[in-house]
Formats: structure tokens, sequence, C-alpha cells
């Protein structure tokens, strides 16, 4: 064991700067048995650490390494198992407990022997021992003994250095100077014996010689003492006089902090009750302006808003921990909740009055006047955003009287709107149906109020049959019940169009302004909120759907998202009946004449542009937006009638045709919508009717020419086709570019076809002859042997040409130009047309014969009794003389 210790201080302990004390081979205990050692170390320099190191024996060679190492301070508790009995188990308490078996109970109790000194010497009895016999510990020996005892290995320990460099030194220069130490170190030991001996003897004779110095320094050292006998005398006085001194100076350092903690204490209490007086005072003005403010008077107003601000900051303060536990404090929220309740109950009766008179008052209503005005409300409004900081101040305080009043306010001014925009819906029907006067005689206007007491539909009804009167035909564009574009009065509609663009004119101001107010009056701009549900007016969807009603209140105030939908949902309540006004106006106009339709559509369509982009999700966004549907469908409606009527027209059989009715309105139509739709929104609209109306128009032409029994079917689409050529050459209406081209190349293909037709009978017989030649030619027959044959042989040429002698084809001519006269109407003046190109065909026929005597009958002197210039002449002559 001595060779392994030295090994291990040598090869693990040294090279760390450690110093092995104590070793024992153990082993796990319960497992197989792996050997390896503890050792108890401790290091060399200052602070001296403790430490148990374990190290075991490499796999790879005979060389030791660590494995683990403890600190003594961590151990809490040595445990040998048994004090009475010999064994060889103990367990030691680290962080947690490590059990061993030594390999014998001998090293056992030296390592916790060792653990026990270092203990005692550098952890001052920290480690508890368990189970240890009390000898092993040395607990039973006297102090002095047991220092002795337990300071043996120590003090060896502590004797123990290692040689100094200059130590080495010397010893190696004294074994050179004794060559024979090596070879003789007996002889070597002797020698340094005697040299020890000179060396003492020489000490001995030194001290002797110094005896009366050693006297004389014995006496300095008694007179020394003494005088530290009386220093300490003197001290030990004056220490019992600072004792008294330091108590003293004790008891005024605690009542000096106790002095000081009393002042920081009463810093504190004032600092509190500063805090709550700055923040929970309420002065006697601003209490009285709650009690009994003026709410009517700008000043009043003004000092009521000034105390409900300070009310609130007072309540609305962050108390400290404990502040809710004083009764000055709870007195205080008291009296504030009395204060919030009496001036927010105070408030909400007066705007409440303020709502209810105003919801009352007659003297707005159009009842007693006929112009076409909205009144105004911008100075109620402008009164009552005086109070718009008290409904701040209600909406954050007392919500439920805040809702009641919006509820109240909306309740009211939707009866005193109703009741105005009803009369101003009465005057303008009145204007569109005529002057005032004759509305009252026509409609049943009694007394001064001027409201009309028949119904929507009978008012409809006489409106039409007013302006029935000023028309001097009966009949429609499409025979549809309404007048004639043609016939209808112009400024009639101008009328209509000025009183409807006044309409909208006047209810957009009217609702911006409303909304605009509630937004400022009621605070609904900043943060989205809960308001209370108000029933919204039924409202048609955009897409023609049905109509659908707002959910019950509990999904209302799910779906509310954001105060622009509580804004917006007071506007439906509060103009709820605009919507049906406008439709009823709508409806009205649609009657009195369906080309009002597109007035109506030109004007919605601006303003619901001019709404969207002043805010698209407002209620008068919203609300035009779903009246643009409506005039969108009486428009559409209008222009599917002109298509129905003109399928079901029916044609005379006994009078030419001409220009078809719905031919001529397609114009008018046309150049009435082109005038109302100049720089309009919805030209898409227009530009899809048209399309609409044109393939109509085509279709319903050639249906009529295909029926047409007293006009040829050629000079029905000839001129229809001519007619609507110049229309949209004229209008140049770039959607129906297609459609100008393709009415020109129809009318061109049924030009020619009638004058080809008509041709054919003037010349009938020498017309058929030729047929013949052709024929013959067209069978294989050489051209000059036609002449050879029966039927076309030159003496059968020349009796035909003798029936057309000059005088018996101007004849003809004459009676053809009677018959296309007859044929063609004077709408479009096409006569001298059809004539001129019958003029280029017969030229060219004349032609046609002679070419094919001149290649048929070769040489037969053969030709025809008239000439070209004999047919200009013919021709010339006709036109003139008709």
């Amino acid at each position: 064991m001595t060779a392994i210790k030295h090994a291990l201080q040598r090869d693990i302990f040294t090279p760390n700067d450690e110093r092995l004390l104590g070793i024992v081979n153990v082993c796990k205990a319960g497992k197989k048995k792996k050997n390896c050692f503890l050792c108890a170390t401790v290091t060399t320099e200052r602070p001296v650490q403790v430490k148990v190191v374990k190290v075991k024996k490499s796999d790879k060679g005979d060389f030791y390494k660590r494995q683990q190492t403890w600190e003594l301070r961590d151990l809490m508790e040595v445990d040998a198992k048994d004090a009475s009995k010999e064994n060889p188990e103990f367990d030691l308490h680290f962080e947690k407990v490590y059990r061993w078996v030594a390999s014998s109970a001998a090293e056992k109790n030296s390592f916790i022997s060792c653990i026990w000194k270092l203990n005692q010497r550098y952890l001052r009895k920290k480690v508890e021992f368990v189970n240890v016999s009390s000898q092993l510990l040395e607990e039973s020996v006297p102090s002095g003994e047991s220092q002795s005892v337990a300071g043996g290995d120590e003090d060896a320990l502590d004797d123990y250095q290692e040689l100094s460099a200059r130590e080495e030194q010397d010893i190696e220069g004294m074994m050179e100077m004794c060559e024979y130490a090596v070879s003789n170190a007996e002889a070597f030991a002797e020698q340094l014996s005697r040299e020890l001996q000179v060396l003492d003897g020489a000490n001995i004779q030194s001290i002797m010689a110094s005896e009366k110095q050693v006297n004389i320094l014995m006496q300095l050292l008694d007179e020394a003492l003494g005088e530290v006998d009386t220093i300490e005398g003197k001290l030990s006085s004056y220490e019992e006089k600072l004792q008294s001194v330091k108590e003293q100076m004790d008891q005024i350092s605690q009542s000096n902090r106790l002095i000081q903690i009393s002042n920081t204490n009463n810093v504190k209490l004032l600092d509190e009750i500063q805090f709550l007086v700055n923040y929970m005072d309420l002065s006697k003005g601003h209490i009285r302006a709650l009690q009994e403010g003026d709410l009517t008077s700008p000043k009043g107003i003004e000092a009521c808003i000034n105390a409900s601000e300070a009310l609130s900051q007072c309540m609305n303060v962050a108390l400290r921990p404990g502040h809710d536990k004083l009764t000055a404090v709870t007195q205080q929220q008291l009296l504030f909740a009395e204060l919030r309740d009496t001036f927010a109950r105070r408030l909400t009766n007066h705007l409440n009055n303020v709502f209810v008179h105003q919801g009352h008052d007659q003297s707005s209503t159009l009842s007693q006047h006929t112009e076409m005005s909205l009144p105004k409300h911008s100075p109620l409004h402008r009164d009552l955003l005086r109070y718009a900081k008290l409904m701040e101040w209600l909406k954050n305080t007392h919500r439920e009287k805040y809702e009641g009043l919006s509820r109240t306010y909306v309740d009211y001014m939707s009866r005193l709107y109703e009741r105005e925009i009803k009369d101003f819906f009465e005057v303008a029907k009145i204007k569109m149906a005529g002057t005032s006067k004759e509305a009252k005689g026509k409609f049943g206007l009694h007394g001064s109020s001027g409201k009309l007491t028949g119904s929507t539909s009978s008012l409809n009804k006489l409106t039409v049959q007013g302006a029935n009167s000023r028309r001097s035909q009966s009949s429609s564009l499409l025979d549809m019940g309404n007048m004639s574009a043609s016939d209808l009065d112009v400024a009639d509609r101008t009328k209509f169009d000025k009183i409807f663009e006044q309409v909208l004119s006047e209810l957009e101001p009217l609702c911006l302004a409303e909304q605009d107010f509630i937004s400022k009056f009621f605070k609904l701009q900043q943060h989205p909120a809960v308001m209370p549900p108000l029933a919204q007016p039924e409202t048609e969807e955009a897409d023609g759907g049905t109509a659908s009603r707002i959910p019950p209140q509990a999904e209302h105030r799910q779906s509310l998202s954001s105060e622009k939908d509580l804004v917006r949902l007071m506007m439906n309540k509060i103009f709820q009946s605009i919507e049906t006004e406008l439709n009823s106006l709508i409806a009205l106009g649609d009657k009195i004449d369906s080309f009002n339709s597109l007035y109506m559509l030109v004007k919605m369509s601006h303003h619901v542009w001019t709404a969207e982009n002043v805010d698209p999700a407002s209620y008068l966004s919203t609300t035009l937006g779903n009246v643009l549907v409506t005039v969108k469908r009486n428009f559409d409606k209008c222009i599917s009638a002109q298509i129905r009527q003109m399928e079901e027209v029916k044609i005379s059989k006994k009078s030419k045709v001409g220009i078809l009715l719905f031919v001529t309105g397609f114009e008018e139509f046309a150049e009435l919508a082109e005038t109302i739709f100049r720089n309009a929104e919805r030209r898409g609209d227009l530009d899809k009717a048209y399309v609409k109306l044109i393939r109509a128009v085509f279709m319903n032409v050639e249906k009529v020419a295909n029926e047409s029994q007293k006009t040829p079917r050629d000079v029905v689409m000839m001129e229809n086709f001519h007619h609507i050529f110049s229309t949209l050459s004229r209008l140049k209406i770039s959607c129906l570019d297609a459609e100008r081209r393709e009415a020109k190349h129809k009318y061109t293909d049924h030009l020619q076809s009638y004058v080809i037709n008509s041709l054919g009978q003037p010349l009938e017989k020498l017309n058929h002859f030729f047929e013949g030649v052709e024929a013959r030619v067209a069978q294989g027959v050489r051209e000059e042997e036609v002449s050879y044959q029966l039927a076309f042989n030159k003496q059968e040429l020349r009796k035909v040409i003798k029936e057309y002698p000059g005088k018996e084809v101007k004849k003809g001519l004459d009676n053809l130009y009677k018959k296309v006269d007859k044929h063609l109407c004077d709408e479009e003046s096409l006569l001298q047309v059809v004539w001129h190109s019958m003029q280029d065909e017969f030229i060219r026929q004349y032609k046609h014969f002679e070419d094919l005597i001149g290649r048929c009958y070769p040489g037969s002197g053969i030709t025809m009794e008239f000439t070209i210039r004999d047919m200009l002449e013919y021709f010339s002559s006709i036109a003139q003389s008709h």
C-alpha cells in the first residue's frame, strides 16, 4: 500500500500541487467487484482545499487516473455502519449517498480517522460521523493529549516538505566534497556527525561568552513586562469608560433611527393625504354645476362639461393599495357616484325634452308651402353639438342612459323626417304631374295641407291621363301604353329631369349632414362599441332578391363590428321612408313616360358614384345603390317591352309598309339616349341596350318583310335598312359599328335584288330569248352555231327585237317608274336612287345583249332598235315628267 501511495503522489497529485494524506482500497457495494482507491488530499497553496478523489487503474495500462473528485466541504455525513463490530462497509453522503466496501476494516478505520482529523482542522466539525467508534475519533482523551494524538500524522504532514532548489544544490555540493558518500554512506554519516559536534561546541562556547548580555536582556525584559502590565491596567480602565460611552452612543443611535423612521412615515403619510386631496377632491363649483347647473345656456353647458370631466378624473383615479379601506375615501366615492347619477339623470331628462320637442315641431314641414326643398336642421345640430362632450361622458359612465337617449333621438327624429320627406315627395309628385293648382283639381287635394288624398296608383293613372292630353298622338314608340318618343313633349321630360335631380340634390346634403351629426354627437367615430339594436327598414337587395329584415337583438349585438355599422343602423331607422318614397317616385315617373327611366338611370348613377367616392359604406351610398337597382330594372323592362312590342307588330295588308314604326322609334330612342347619356357613368348599360334593340330591329324588319303582301320584300328591307344605316352613321354610336356595316350591306344587297327583279319585265321576251341562247351555249353548243338552232335563228331574233321598238321600251320604262313609285315610301326619298340603279342595270343588260348578238350572230348586222343614248334620254325624260 505504501508503494501505491508514493506512486499516486508522484503521478497524480504532485503535478496538481496536492498532498496525499489518506488512502483506502474500495469497491462499490452490491456490484461487480471493481477495485478503486479513495484518496484524501490537501492543496499545498493557501487557502487549503480538502478533497476526496476517486482513482482507478486504467484498462489500457498500468497507470492510474482520476475518475471523480468531491470537495470535503460537500461531505455531509460519514456512516461506518457498525461501531462495535469490525465491518469493511461504510457510506459517504455527498449530493447523493455512495456505498463502499473497503479491502479491510483497518484500512476503512484509518481512512475515516484521516477524514475526521481534516474535518477538525479545516471544516470546524461540519461533517457528521455516524456509527463510528469513539476511540477511533479520540473524543475521550484530553484536549492537549488529543491535540498531540490528532496532530501526529498532521504534524508530520506539516513538517514534510519537498527540498527547495537551493537545498538540493547544497546537498549535491556536500556530496561532491565527499566523493565516497555514495559508495560509503557510513563514513559520510560519521563525518557529518563530527562536524555537527564541532558546531555544537562552538555554539555552547558562544552562549557562555554572552551570559552577561543575556542577564542584561532578561532585566530589560522584566522591566518591559512591568510596563506592559501598567499599560494593560490603563487600557482596562479606558475600556470600562469607553464601554459606558458606547452604551450611550448605542442608545442615541437607536433614538435617531426611531426618529428617522417616524419622519419617513410622516412624509409618506403626507404624500398619501396630498394624493387623495389632489385627485379625490371636487370643488364646490363643480358640485354645484353637477347638481343644478344650467343646461340651456352656453356658460352653463361649459361649466357642466368641466364639472363632468373633473368628476370622471376623480372617479377614475387609480387608488393605491389600502386606500379603499379608508372611510373618507369610501365617503368620497359614494358622493361621486351620487353626483354622477344626479347629473346623468338631469342631462338625460333635458336632452329627452329637446328630442321630443323637435320631433313634435310642425313648423319645419312642407304642409304650408309648395316649394320643393327640404327643411334644414343645421340650427338644431349646432345647438345639440354643444352637448357632444356631455354625451361622451354619459357614454363612458352611464351606458344605459346613453343608449336610451340614442333610441329616443332616433324615434322622434324618424317621425320628424318621415313627415318632412313625405310632404317633400308629395310636392315633387305634384310638380311632375303639372302645376300645383292642376294637381289639386286632378288628384283630390283638400284644404291647405296640400296632401294627396288619392293613392299612388291613382296619382300615376291620372298623371298619365294628363300627359296624354298634351300629346298629338296616342300611339307609342312600340304601342306599349306610353307616349311615342317623337310625340312626347320635350318640355315635360326636361321638367321631369330637373325635378328628379332636385329631389336627389335635396336628399344628399340632408343625409350627409344627419350622418355627420350622429357621428359627432353620439361619438361614434373612434372605437368600436355595442349600441342598442335598432329596427332597420325593409330593403331590397342589390341583386334583385327578396326583401330581408334585420335579425333579432341578440344577433345584432354580435354582428355589429364597428361604429360605422352603428351610424348606418341609426340612419336606416331615421330615414326609413326615403327608399320607399324614392321607389314610389320612380314608379310614377316610369308610368308617366317609360323613357324617364333613362333620365333616372343617369342621375341616380351619378349620385351613387358621388356617394361611393365619399364613403362606400355610408347609408346614402347603400340606399341610393338599392334604388339604382330599381331604376336599372325599370330601364331593362323598358327595353324588354320595346323588344316585345317589335315582335308583336302587325302590318296592314292593303297599304304599303314604308319605314316601320319601331325603326323610327329606335332612331328617336337613340337620339334621346345619346343626349341623356352624354358623359354618363353608366354608358355600358346603354350600350348593352343598344345591342339588344338593334338585333331585335334587324330580326323584326326581316320578319315584316317576309309577311308583307302589298310591298315587295326587297323594298321593305332596302328602305328600313337604309334608314337604320343613315341613323347609325349620323349618331356615330361606337358600340354599333358592326351593325351599321351590316345594315349598309343589307340595304345594298336588297337594292340590287329589287332592281334586277324589276328590270326583267320591260324586255321580258328579249330576256327569255337570250336566256335560251345562254342555255344552249352552256349545254355545249358553239356560239357561232347557235344561229342554226331552229328556235334561236336570226329570223326569230329579228322578230323578238321588232317587238321592242324605242317607243315600246319607253312606255315600259314609264310603267316601271310608276310601279316603283308606288312601292317606295316618301320618307326615305329613295326613288331617284333606285331609278338611277335601274338605269345602270338596264345599260348593263343592253351591253350584254349586244355582246351575245356579236358573238352568236356574227356578221348578221342585227342590232337593237334603240341605242344607249336613246335609253339615257328615256330615263331622264321619265324622271323629269314625274
